[in-house]
């Protein structure tokens, strides 16, 4: 079970402590985080996580903010797939194509085809908007439930969609 933990570099502090709490606790509750190694709501995600192999960290590039993640290599498939979501790609550098082109791996998967369960982030305005908003679009179009803590009934939309979740049949 996967989710995406992401957001903006300029996450409000408390908004990053609850961040962490909540990677602690949905690790114990069996998910595996997929992030991006970005300072922020990146990295206060992943340091909410106690074991490595419980997070899938995908970096632009190697060595990316001394993250030691091997998941680093991008693919032709996610270059395509970020320039088809992209609303004016041709205007990034090659460095934004990189971080947009790992966003699809934090909500798709290293195989491009293995959607989060859902996403956790913090946007300004909880608007679908940045960096983020690359992985939010993909979200969207592949119908995963988006949680966004700059939205006053995040936690209890997050709350109700949880108790769904954990009463499905297996």
């Amino acid at each position: 079970m996967y989710y995406t933990g992401i957001g903006a570099r300029m996450t409000p502090a408390p908004v990053l402590k609850q961040m962490t709490t909540l990677a602690s606790n949905l690790e114990l509750s069996g998910f595996i985080l997929r992030s991006g190694g970005a300072n922020g709501a990146d990295s206060a995600f992943e340091a909410g996580v106690s074991d490595p192999h419980n997070a899938k960290i995908y970096l632009p590039w190697k060595n990316f903010n001394n993250n030691p993640s091997a998941l680093h290599d991008i693919s032709v498939e996610a270059y395509e797939m970020a320039k088809h979501y992209h609303p004016n790609w041709y205007a990034c550098s090659q460095a934004a194509t990189k971080f947009h082109a790992r966003n699809c791996y934090q909500v798709l998967g290293t195989d491009l085809k293995t959607p989060s369960q859902f996403i956790l982030c913090w946007t300004p305005n909880a608007a679908v908007t940045g960096g983020t908003g690359q992985a939010l679009r993909i979200a969207l179009d592949h119908s995963i439930p988006i949680f966004n803590m700059a939205d006053e009934h995040w936690n209890d939309q997050f709350d109700t969609w949880m108790t769904e979740y954990q009463t499905q049949p297996a």
